[in-house]
């Protein structure tokens, strides 16, 4: 059902800040955080062309393989969140992190295949997936030798991409998605990327764990050290992902907030959303639907 009248209005006036008169897509869109009002309510996802009124029952497809990681010396689960069961060949992927003591299997947020599976069926988004891996708990960078998650993020994740199908010839993911330490790892993935002169086509991260002191970082005995976490944290290097648009959502209430603001003011994304909730599914959730029509506007043309 669609919002009353006032708080269509209220959105419109203090909520959305909308570049250009035919700037409707998801990259021009900035969500403010006066009203709290979640992002792409249904209503305003049929405005901006991101959903349809036609509902839509499609789930997607879940498919899960184990392989043998030589970067991380281990075997790993390797799940594909697909549009529909048979993906045309060549389908862009898009890497999906998962958060501090999560896995694979548990990378995205509740509803996310679905939501994918029913904007590429209704033609919302041109069809795409997602690919998702254990990365185990080190903030996606190589704690102890012999176990490099990034090496296998930027190494072998193409190869099994390309093996499969998926990803073009390359087998390259176009984009990159993370929730809370996989936020963290996606924007660290996007930096590694671009200096390799690949930069991704997109990025999103949600609640991304965006720490603003070494104290509270060093309680998670994840970096060797101060030096070692300032190399790699995204609010040190917030100049790296230039050009590359980016997603980034958080609830106020999420102890990541103070960080995720910074981050915003610094590098201005194209996506910028805070409202009223805490880290955990129910805000992660409620952002599903905009980052999978943002990631969506950002396809690569084909070739």
């Amino acid at each position: 059902m669609d919002e009353p009248t006032g708080e269509r209005r209220r959105v419109s006036r203090r909520s959305l800040l909308i570049a250009g008169a035919s700037g409707l897509g998801v990259a021009g869109l900035v969500v403010g955080t006066a009203t709290g009002v979640v992002p792409f309510s249904p209503a305003l996802q049929r405005a901006l062309g991101v959903a349809s009124s036609t509902p839509v029952t499609q789930l997607g497809s879940m498919r899960v393989e184990r392989v043998y990681s030589a970067a991380r010396g281990r075997m790993v689960n390797l799940v594909f969140l697909l549009p529909s069961k048979q993906p045309k060949r060549g389908l862009p992927m898009s890497l999906l992190l998962h958060g501090l003591h999560g896995n694979a299997r548990t990378a995205g947020p509740s509803g996310l295949l679905k939501q994918l599976g029913s904007e590429v069926a209704r033609k919302s988004v041109p069809a795409y997936g997602y690919v998702a891996v254990d990365g185990g708990d080190n903030y996606w960078h190589q704690v102890r030798p012999g176990d490099d998650p990034m090496a296998m993020l930027l190494e072998e994740v193409p190869q099994w991409l390309r093996q499969r199908g998926f990803g073009g010839t390359d087998g390259l993911p176009f984009g990159c998605a993370g929730v809370s330490m996989g936020g963290f790892g996606a924007l660290l993935y996007g930096r590694r990327r671009a200096e390799r002169r690949q930069p991704p086509a997109a990025l999103a991260a949600i609640s991304p764990a965006l720490i603003t002191s070494w104290p509270e970082m060093a309680k998670r005995h994840i970096f060797t050290g101060l030096t070692d976490w300032t190399d790699l944290d995204p609010l040190r290097h917030t100049e790296a992902l230039a050009g590359i648009p980016t997603a980034i959502y958080c609830g106020t209430e999420d102890s990541f907030i103070t960080g995720v603001r910074e981050y915003i003011a610094a590098t201005h994304p194209a996506v910028a959303y805070t409202a009223k909730g805490k880290h955990g599914d129910t805000f992660f959730r409620s952002v599903v639907p905009s980052m999978v029509g943002f990631l969506g506007k950002h396809l690569p043309r084909p070739v």
